[in-house]
């Protein structure tokens, strides 16, 4: 669950802002002048405006949508590294005028399109002419293409420059916002606020935990539900325990008697099962403990020959956003996963403990 998160995360934050900063009533007409007020704050590493746009992308008989984003290349660079995951092509022909465009991976080949070649962007804000109202449809090239490895990325994002995303959306002199980049990621919610404050309502500012908030919070919630779950299958590993100091009990019942005769406490009897089934709680748990630590440093080299030698695939690249196994291991979940396991196995031994100390030597050996 922390490999998963932490990878989605990244992989979110190639394309998504840490900040961004736009109008409420729609461009962003003086971006210059916020990009000055932010530019002051401790925590802002790079800034960089851009252009969103949806559009329909054709090829040929290929049709498809895709959302559109204006960007400068060099400033882009400072705010993301989605170009730095180009596959085929080159970032720098994204120039003003020549009308190149980046496509993911995906998208172009659900087009067919390939570095050099051809595709028509149709805009959905139409331009008024003697004959009625007409789309914006302007020849592109496509410049490159990226992949992320995130199917939601790779399949819907194209790049253009932004000189050429301001003539097609017609949005001369504007831009849909400004792109923050952060020194440190997780304080992206709090210089939030800190802008919100500095900067006063006159800005829209939204940071990318809560861009994709439902998403996050839902994987939080899933993190929950399985250490709940653990716990539960530590619980019934833990009840063996029970099961096996029971028997074990009714089994020494003489041995425990004669113990008693020769002037073993209740108490003391207790301390003996109760050590005995800790013993194998401490033996079970360093055991397991160990396993699941070399299983989480080893899970991604583990999948993949799972994979080969069923000949199958666990995380289809159509069904999940990602498609291989991150794993990253945190003590402190180890810490309390081997905490609760240790707790489980002595609660485990006080019953057949203490059923242990209440064995009355004259009915034990009554028969013997």
């Amino acid at each position: 669950m922390n490999g998963f998160h932490a990878d989605l995360r990244d992989r979110i934050l190639f394309v998504v802002s840490h900040i961004t900063i736009s109008d409420p009533g729609g461009d962003l007409a003086d971006w210059r002048a916020a990009a000055r007020q932010t530019a002051a704050h401790p925590q802002v590493r790079a800034q960089a405006p851009y252009i969103l746009g949806q559009g329909m992308l054709t090829r040929g008989g290929a049709a498809t949508g895709a959302l559109i984003r204006g960007i400068s290349p060099t400033r882009e660079r400072d705010v993301s590294q989605v170009l730095e995951h180009i596959i085929a092509g080159r970032p720098e022909a994204l120039e003003p005028g020549s009308f190149g465009i980046i496509l993911g991976d995906t998208l172009a080949r659900s087009l067919g399109a390939g570095v050099g070649d051809k595709v028509t962007l149709i805009a959905p804000k139409g331009r008024v002419t003697p004959a009625g109202l007409l789309p914006r449809l302007k020849r592109f090239t496509v410049a490159g293409l990226f992949r992320i490895n995130m199917h939601e990325y790779d399949s819907g994002i194209a790049l253009i420059h932004i000189e050429d995303a301001a003539r097609l959306f017609g949005a001369a002199g504007t831009v849909s916002g400004l792109r923050l980049k952060l020194g440190d990621v997780e304080q992206a919610p709090a210089v939030r606020r800190e802008l919100a404050g500095q900067l006063g309502g006159a800005y829209r500012i939204r940071d990318w935990s809560m861009e994709h908030a439902n998403f996050f919070r839902a994987l939080q919630i899933e993190k929950r539900v399985v250490f709940i779950v653990l716990l539960l299958i530590i619980a019934v590993a833990a009840f063996n325990i029970v099961s096996t100091q029971v028997m074990f009990v009714t089994d020494k019942r003489a041995d425990v008697a004669i113990l008693r005769t020769l002037g073993l406490s209740p108490a003391g009897v207790m301390k003996i099962f109760v050590v005995q089934g800790t013993v194998i709680g401490v033996a079970g748990t360093v055991l397991g403990g160990a396993l699941g630590v070399v299983t989480a440093l080893n899970v991604e080299t583990l999948i993949p020959a799972i994979e080969n030698f069923f000949n199958t695939e666990l995380f289809p690249v159509d069904v999940y956003l990602i498609t291989d196994f991150p794993a990253q291991m945190r003590w402190a979940d180890v810490s309390r996963v081997i905490a609760a396991a240790l707790s489980m196995s002595f609660l485990a031994t006080l019953y057949p403990a203490w059923k242990a100390s209440r064995v009355a030597p004259a009915e034990a050996l009554r028969y013997e």
